[in-house]
């Protein structure tokens, strides 16, 4: 269900700002947020997209390959375990959005943009926070557990002996 929202509001989200936005013409919202279409051919941080156009193929394959891994393991998730499906359905939401843009149009549209005083993060759209959010949030309760009490044990009953 998290996939199938993210997927939806990701796709609404960039037909908006292909129909209402105009290329690389920032439109200001914020001094630091702007609306600003463009196209990223490569993989995060626009990696490998200057590469010639064989990236195109490559990078759905392995956002396809990755998104079966994760169908797979959600299906197998131990019950201890479900805590991993909403950030784990957040990074599938995030891959398959991306995944449509790169098979149907051969780009990924990003379209928003932050920026500070010159310096420019680069642009990204809704399935890239989505994969950002769930994998950090994935790696928080890998490493400290879904929760405080989790993370820190009130009386670890090993250290008392």
């Amino acid at each position: 269900m998290v996939a199938a929202v993210v997927i939806v509001l990701d796709q609404w989200t960039k037909h908006i700002a292909v129909t209402e936005l105009v290329f690389r013409n920032p439109y200001p919202v914020t001094s630091w947020f702007d609306w600003m279409l463009t196209y990223n051919t490569g993989a995060a941080f626009s990696f490998l997209a200057d590469a010639g156009g064989w990236q195109r193929w490559f990078l759905s394959a392995v956002a396809g390959a990755v998104s079966v891994f994760i169908v797979v393991w959600l299906f197998r998730l131990a019950p201890e375990d479900r805590v991993l499906v909403t950030p784990l359905g957040l990074i599938l939401g995030g891959g398959v959005g991306n995944l449509i843009d790169r098979i149907n149009l051969g780009h990924v549209v990003d379209f928003i943009s932050w920026h500070y005083h010159g310096w420019y993060w680069p642009a990204f759209n809704v399935a890239d926070a989505a994969i950002s959010v769930g994998a950090a949030a994935a790696l928080w309760i890998a490493l400290l557990g879904s929760s405080p009490q989790e993370a820190i044990p009130a009386n670890d009953a090993s250290r008392s002996e």
